[in-house]
């Protein structure tokens, strides 16, 4: 696979090699009535998906919320989940009287030079984020992407040059920024109802280990199934360490049916992913919670103190300050954010310290947020439609009889001919119809590129500094280690050499 690219867009003959798709992809189609709203054939906004896991999926439902939405290719490394997706959007579009017709592809270039395609979905692992993405916003497709945005700093930077030098829409997968309780907390702060913030308690669990871990804990390297395109999965990562794990891409079991006399029978029944991917919790392939969780509750802190573009300065790793403390970042205003429990009791009582969300303590009280839940010093402040609500961490039990029965529904689902919903996993239809509703409008989104890029470099600075074992001081104006820091411009987090053929597009590599 040729990947060599052009600064201002990919060279015609490795980009558009594939031009004999041309205009027969094209899906011509009539006006129609979705969820009771009639939508113009010029209003459509057809999307493609490129990395089909159960985030994808997820995704999925919350864009088949979103009216006059069609999706007309996905991709995928993996053949068994390409075929899986194609399935579910055969049958949400057939429900609603749309062309069912899905194209799957293997190499994402190819769904990227269709020309009916107006946007893309990114949910690939976060090592391919970059590449993904870039290469869609140079085919002129408006893109929204998951977080976090990327694997290192560099890579930020480089997807919102590309965003902007081709004025492309962008939204990042921040959907608690979607949310009521979230927003509020956010209009409270700005407006000055708890003061200045002084400190900010955001949880977000461990950084990555090392991936040896991985090998030692799930039977080391294993054979590589035949549905899987495990040299394409790695893309431009370069590290020898990584070799094939099911850990890194889960597998899964397609529905397979027979049908005798008119009649359908399940011989085997769909399986799901039994865990998310776990390359993300490991330091030769992802940021751990660090980043996982980091650039959703970080990205809410970034957004209330008005750092939309920017970030903490200074960057302190745990224990450094004081013995088993977890890291603190500080603000050029002075606020400090420590990842530290932001609740200490749960609806029930009972202790609560990995419940992921944040409190902002200021001079004049605080504010309480995680997802369906907000509170505060002065509980007035508050919308009744948002009091009451206490949060609660679902156990590990709890988490995986959730989804089995999520699984159950959506394969249940798909045989009927319907879409499930899934409201559990991160799905938020206001996200996506804010992102749609941009491609249209070709307004800016309520998770900018620039907000992506913040959490991302925020996540990025945390691990490094945690891995050199010594605080690291950033200056985001500039793009650089304030002091000449060689060593952690040195951090593969910083930047690394992709893997031959692979070339990062954008690069302004400054340190």
């Amino acid at each position: 696979m040729t990947m060599n690219t052009e600064s201002k867009g990919m060279s015609r003959r490795n980009f558009l090699r594939l031009s004999a798709l041309g205009l027969s992809s094209l899906t011509i189609m009539p006006s129609w009535a979705q969820n009771g709203v009639k939508i113009a054939p010029s209003d459509r906004v057809v999307l493609g998906f490129i990395g089909l896991g159960q985030q994808a999926l997820n995704d999925f439902g919350g864009f088949a919320g979103c009216a006059g939405v069609q999706v007309a290719a996905c991709c995928d490394v993996d053949t068994n989940k390409t075929e899986r997706f194609m399935r579910r959007v055969h049958a949400w579009q057939k429900s609603k009287g749309m062309n069912e017709r899905c194209d799957k592809y293997e190499q994402y270039e190819e769904l990227l030079n269709r020309k009916d395609i107006d946007a893309v979905e990114v949910a690939s692992p976060d090592h391919w984020h970059t590449l993904h993405a870039i290469h869609a916003c140079q085919a002129g497709k408006d893109v929204y992407c998951q977080k976090p945005l990327t694997y290192t700093i560099t890579e930020a930077y480089a997807m919102q040059d590309a965003v902007r030098h081709n004025g492309r829409v962008f939204q990042t997968g921040s959907q608690q920024r979607s949310s009521g309780e979230f927003q509020k907390a956010i209009e409270l702060i700005q407006a000055g109802a708890i003061g200045h913030v002084e400190k900010i308690y955001s949880k977000v669990g461990d950084p990555p280990r090392p991936i040896e871990k991985m090998y030692e804990e799930f039977g080391g390297v294993q054979p590589i199934p035949a549905n899987l395109n495990f040299n394409l999965w790695l893309g431009p990562l370069s590290d020898p360490k990584i070799e094939y794990n099911d850990q890194l891409c889960p597998p899964i079991t397609l529905e397979q049916t027979v049908t005798k006399n008119g009649k359908t029978t399940v011989v085997v029944a769909e399986k799901r992913e039994a865990f998310w991917g776990a390359w993300r919790w490991y330091r030769e392939t992802g940021n751990g919670y660090t980043a996982d969780w980091g650039a959703h509750m970080h990205d809410i802190a970034n957004c209330a103190m008005g750092f939309d573009g920017l970030q903490p300065v200074e960057y302190y790793p745990r224990g450094y300050q004081k013995e088993g403390e977890a890291y603190s970042a500080r603000y050029p205003n002075g606020t400090i954010l420590m990842e530290h429990p932001y609740l200490t009791k749960d609806i029930d009582g009972e202790d609560n310290p990995n419940a992921q969300g944040l409190k902002f303590i200021g001079t004049k009280g605080w504010i309480n947020v995680a997802r369906g839940y907000l509170e505060c010093s002065d509980n007035s402040l508050i919308p009744e439609n948002l009091r009451g609500n206490k949060p609660r961490m679902m156990t590990p039990e709890e988490r995986q009889r959730l989804f089995e029965e999520y699984s159950r529904r959506a394969a249940q689902a798909e045989r009927g001919g319907q879409q499930q919903r899934a409201q559990n996993f991160e799905t938020s239809s206001p996200h996506m119809q804010n992102f749609i509703d941009c491609v249209r409008s070709r307004q800016q989104t309520i998770a900018p590129i620039e907000a992506g890029v913040s959490s991302a470099v925020f996540c990025c600075l945390c691990n490094i500094a945690y891995e050199l074992g010594r605080p690291v001081k950033w200056n985001p104006a500039t793009r650089t280690f304030v002091g000449n820091d060689k060593e952690a411009a040195a951090h593969r987090l910083y930047y690394y050499e992709y893997r031959k053929p692979y070339v990062l597009p954008y690069l302004d590599k400054r340190c």
